[in-house]
């Protein structure tokens, strides 16, 4: 997979838990996700296809970190993954992959974007449709953590 993609999620994501939610990540070592199993608690995941690349690009948060940011957001409480905590999870993924997309734009890629599922549950799977290697960035705050797939034929 080309390098070029992945920046650009990264510099989004930390872009979208600072401005939206007032959240800090450090973003930890990357590497090659060989498995399906979603390594946090509520999963976003988003197609996107192009004349010339097409991949898929998730979230996922521990539980902890998702209700702290939905805390922050919104200013309400929750003490469970709610119906509220996965539209925050989709418009999340859907925000990150937006601000991704406009920068790889800006370098020559387009594509288009589907609209986000989520997924939630103990040892869920996260299933990119694109048989291309699958990056995994982990993502550590003080309120828990996050990890990012990204997964592109380029």
């Amino acid at each position: 997979m080309n390098v070029a993609f992945v920046n650009p999620f990264l510099s989004s994501f930390i872009h979208v838990l600072q401005t939206m939610a007032m959240t800090e990540v450090k973003a930890g070592q990357a590497s090659l996700k060989k498995d399906s199993v979603a390594r946090g608690d509520v999963s976003g995941l988003i197609g996107m296809v192009g004349p010339t690349v097409s991949g898929s690009f998730s979230i996922s948060f521990e539980k902890k970190l998702a209700l702290s940011v939905f805390h922050n957001m919104l200013g309400e409480s929750v003490d469970n993954i709610s119906e509220e905590i996965i539209d925050m999870v989709g418009e999340i993924t859907n925000m990150v992959a937006g601000g991704a997309k406009q920068q790889l734009s800006e370098k020559g890629y387009d594509f288009n974007m589907a609209i986000p599922i989520v997924v939630t549950g103990d040892a869920h799977s996260i299933t990119h449709q694109i048989k291309a290697s699958k990056v995994l960035m982990p993502f550590q705050s003080e309120q828990g953590n996050a990890y990012i797939e990204i997964c592109f034929t380029e």
